[in-house]
């Protein structure tokens, strides 16, 4: 079992505000529209669009603008081509930053990226100046639906699991990029709501921070995920109350 901090129970509630608001709808049409333009527009024989269309479907994303997304993708229907990127940097009191994001304008977003950092006292690296500091995993976060942490970690162990966290109402668990999907059907095959499942970075050691510098961090890292060019932003902090 892992420690867990404050700001993952936040960030959960904030992202049930976005999806009300619709916002979320954009990074996840994104994402759909870049996974079905890579692998195809035929969710069964395309995993990560699978993944992408579920997650849309979790946040309840209308069937018709999914369908839509795919379509832009395929060429059936007019589409901005988008590309990926990530970008890495450091925000106040050395906390490292990965921020991945989907453009149709590269110039225009690296732009935005930047001056996002250094107005709110970071700055951005190089490529790979902070990567090494994470790995790449599988995360799926689930409601706990009146099951217990025991009877959880039962079913993705055995679907071969690295890691859970369990929060008041909801279990998250991590996962090697390569039983990722294993362990995400396992919960499926068991009727278990999957609320989100996404491969993220994940920082081999956290730091504590608290007060003012963890106040400037969240700004920063708030400012990021409010960019529309921004899909996700991870970083190594550890917010304490």
């Amino acid at each position: 079992m892992s420690g867990h901090s404050k700001w993952a129970t936040t960030k959960r509630k904030k992202a049930v505000i976005d999806s009300k608001r619709g916002k979320i709808f954009t990074k996840l049409i994104k994402e759909i529209t870049i996974s079905a333009r890579e692998g195809g527009g035929d969710s069964a024989g395309n995993p990560r669009l699978r993944l992408a269309i579920d997650n849309a479907k979790a946040a309840n994303m209308p069937a018709d603008n999914i369908e839509r997304a795919v379509k832009k993708a395929t060429g059936e229907l007019e589409g901005q081509i988008y590309s990926e990127l990530t970008y890495e940097g450091y925000a106040p009191a050395g906390i490292a930053i990965i921020v991945d994001v989907a453009t149709d304008n590269k110039n225009r977003t690296v732009a935005e990226v930047r001056h996002i950092f250094s107005k709110h006292g970071g700055s951005m690296g190089e490529s790979g100046s902070v990567a090494w500091m994470f790995n790449k995993k599988g995360v799926i976060t689930l409601p706990t639906q009146g099951k217990t942490e025991d009877e959880i970690m039962e079913i993705i162990l055995d679907a071969g699991a690295d890691d859970m966290q369990t929060e008041e109402d909801y279990f998250e668990v991590q996962t090697s990029l390569e039983n990722f999907e294993n362990v995400r059907k396992a919960l499926l095959d068991k009727k278990l709501t999957v609320e989100n499942a996404s491969l993220q970075w994940v920082a081999k050691n956290t730091i504590s921070i608290k007060g003012e510098d963890a106040e400037k961090v969240i700004r920063l890292v708030e400012t990021l995920e409010d960019n529309d060019d921004v899909q996700n932003v991870f970083t190594n902090a550890d917010f304490l109350d």
